[in-house]
């Protein structure tokens, strides 16, 4: 079967075209670095796979999910391209296109974005431009689809592709450099892919292809090679081999575009100029993101989540519950069966489920302002933070994924050029408060605080990401010294969000949260169900003699200085640690209450509203899940790094849950 690859910049459509083309759903975000590996899809009439690669200015990689896409070039086999391009920023990604014609393989381009290009006054005599680069062009929307269908048709049939390679003259000096890297190519005997393209991004600076190139050649005769011909440029033209190689690039790029676009009526200033002078102003940036985020939690704990939620409690607890029961009195199930469905299972996972209203309207939210284009500039707001901490901007666009879930989100820190910036953006991403700790919040600030519960959980929120930019600066300071790096971000245009990418980012973010339910909470309860029972003398104990409330009580000791010193809530944080919305449904089950409102009234009567708070900063701190930390593990390659990510946020989270509850103490709150 055929094999497309998908090539682009970052943030111009790429991952959208690739759900349009294959009918299927992947992350999109208005920031670089949604993709941070390849993804692949079955096109929609079946007849290719399409590999969705992290979007790159240039295939000289700068970061982790850049050089996913120069080590796709070197060592897969695919048959043909579709490079996305931003029909009203041709000229910075044409450059892109060209390292992809050289490369050999049938390429067409994808124009997306004519609307904006419309817009801005930018026409495109799309026939001229085609036949400029000698490849076929379809113009797209890819957030809308439109002109996408038409592009499926075309890229199945490879005999429309051009199938001779692009070539640009680099000059005589250069060239010859490069006919001699070819003809000791040739002398390899193992199966190459173009050894022009090859020879280009050596003498370009691709350190990756470099690497690549010394595994097969001598490696004193490539860097005499290499000595040699930037001596000679030097001396004759006064320029390095990568200045000259983009020169080169940049003058074609000028020629094409003279011959294909014309600035019919200029835009002195679009509305999302207008926009953007309120929302990244230096000033205004911040407390507009932060009054967004408070009309979020509103929206989604008061006028609208919690009657919701009440609702879906009601229907679980009262009229789901009595008919599963009479199921199970007329199939005559077993006493331990019937106990485990009811007293187990259904005020587990139900337990959690009835936040999935909740969780639904924050991710809805969520994908309104991605879709909207305006979550890259909370990046752009929040640079200037970054900076004065040792990081950048772009560290925060992991943290921000992380609010929905820490695992994507320190995958995403690949993105980050500086390895020891990507490495403190990893070990600060999981205080970032993810969707799965928002049943716990949803539960007690809707007991303890009322009208105020948007304000309290917008404080956790908060509190995470003022201590994660508080520890950013000692750890660059201290431990994980770094060099300056600089921040570049691409900014969309601000668009109308479209109902479908609303409704598919929406459900695709939720999803997890059901299917957790369904899989990993229903499996966790029972076992919790289970240990309520046994205990040192056998089955069918009470749940204070049960092999839990043991447990719980050996713990309990620990978390009494927080204000929150029963074996209930000790248990509930040793399963949180395995997923934090285990926390709801084991207090369901240690408690034996069969619905949330129950549930509620439990709460109520052992905690304080000074406790409850404590508790909640302990869930935000305290040791990430243990799906993020397998991917801490995974991303930096090291155990020590793991045990460090799990140790000093637990022991920040008791210092400051302490702080909390003994200062309230010692102030009469």
């Amino acid at each position: 079967m055929m094999q497309i690859a998908l090539f682009g910049n970052p943030n111009i459509g790429k991952t959208s075209l690739f759900n349009q083309l294959t009918g299927s759903y992947e992350y999109v975000g208005n920031w670089s670095g949604v993709t941070v590996e390849e993804k692949i899809g079955l096109l929609k009439n079946k007849q290719a796979k399409l590999v969705d690669l992290p979007g790159t200015y240039s295939l000289n990689p700068l970061s982790r999910d850049e050089r996913v896409v120069t080590e796709f070039l070197l060592r897969n086999h695919f048959t043909s391209i579709i490079n996305i391009v931003d029909a009203s920023q041709l000229q910075r990604n044409l450059h892109l296109t060209i390292e992809l014609l050289e490369f050999g393989k049938p390429l067409m381009i994808g124009l997306n974005m004519i609307d904006v290009a419309k817009s801005r006054g930018i026409e495109i005599n799309i026939q001229n431009l085609s036949n400029k680069l000698d490849v076929a062009i379809q113009p797209i929307i890819a957030r809308t689809g439109k002109g996408c269908n038409q592009l499926l048709e075309k890229i199945t049939y490879e005999e429309k592709l051009p199938q001779e390679p692009f070539r640009l003259d680099y000059g005589v000096i250069i060239e010859t450099g490069i006919s001699k890297l070819v003809d000791l190519l040739y002398e390899c005997p193992i199966d190459l892919p173009s050894k022009r393209w090859l020879a280009i991004q050596f003498y370009s600076g691709n350190d990756t292809v470099k690497t690549y190139l010394e595994r097969l050649l001598n490696h004193a005769l490539l860097l005499e090679l290499l000595a040699e011909t930037e001596k000679e440029l030097l001396e004759t033209t006064g320029q390095t081999l990568q200045d000259a190689i983009f020169e080169k690039r940049e003058q074609f790029i000028r020629t094409v575009l003279n011959d294909s676009v014309v600035i019919t009526n200029e835009v002195r200033q679009s509305l999302t100029d207008k926009i953007d002078r309120f929302a990244t102003n230096k000033y205004l940036g911040m407390p507009i993101f932060l009054t967004l985020l408070y009309f979020m939690f509103m929206i989604t704990f008061n006028w609208i989540g919690s009657p919701l939620s009440d609702a879906l409690d009601s229907f679980l607890s009262g009229p789901f519950t009595n008919l599963l029961e009479n199921i199970l009195y007329k199939f005559g199930t077993s006493a331990y069966l019937f106990n485990l469905i009811l007293d187990g299972i259904v005020p587990g996972v139900g337990g959690v489920l009835v936040f999935v209203p909740q969780i639904f309207i924050l991710f809805f939210f969520i994908s309104v302002l991605e879709d909207s284009g305006y979550m890259a500039r909370i990046s752009l707001v929040m640079d200037r933070i970054m900076q004065s901490i040792g990081l950048n901007g772009k560290a925060f666009i992991p943290m921000v994924i992380g609010f929905g879930c820490n695992v994507p989100g320190i995958m995403s820190a690949r993105t980050i050029e500086q390895p020891k910036e990507r490495l403190i953006t990893i070990l600060l991403t999981p205080l970032m408060s993810c969707s799965a700790r928002l049943p716990v919040y949803a539960l007690f600030a809707g007991v303890f605080f009322g009208e105020n519960q948007a304000l309290v959980v917008l404080s956790l929120y908060t509190m995470g990401v003022v201590l994660a930019l508080v520890l950013a600066k000692l750890f660059s300071k201290t431990m994980l010294k770094s060099e300056a790096s600089v921040f570049v971000i691409e900014l969309p245009p601000y668009r109308v969000p479209h109902l479908g990418t609303l409704a598919k980012s929406t459900w695709d973010k939720g999803k997890g949260f059901i299917k957790k339910a369904g899989t990993f909470i229903f499996g966790g309860t029972v076992v919790i169900w289970l240990l309520s029972v046994v205990g040192r003398s056998g089955f069918n104990v009470t749940m204070d003699d049960s092999l839990l409330a043991e447990l719980g009580g050996f713990l309990a000791p620990v978390f009494a200085p927080l204000g929150f010193g029963s074996w209930q809530a000790a248990v509930a944080l040793l399963t949180g640690f395995l997923a934090k919305e285990s926390v709801v449904s084991t207090l369901n089950i240690v408690y034996h209450t069969s619905s949330t409102a129950f549930l509620q009234g439990v709460v109520a009567d052992s905690y304080t509203p000074l406790s409850a708070y404590s508790f909640l900063v302990f869930i935000l701190l305290y040791i990430p899940c243990l799906a993020t930390v397998a991917t801490i593990k995974k991303e930096t390659g090291s155990m020590k790094w793991t045990i460090f990510s799990m140790v000093y946020p637990f022991i920040i989270a008791y210092v400051i849950s302490f702080i909390i509850f003994q200062g309230g103490n010692l102030l009469g709150l």
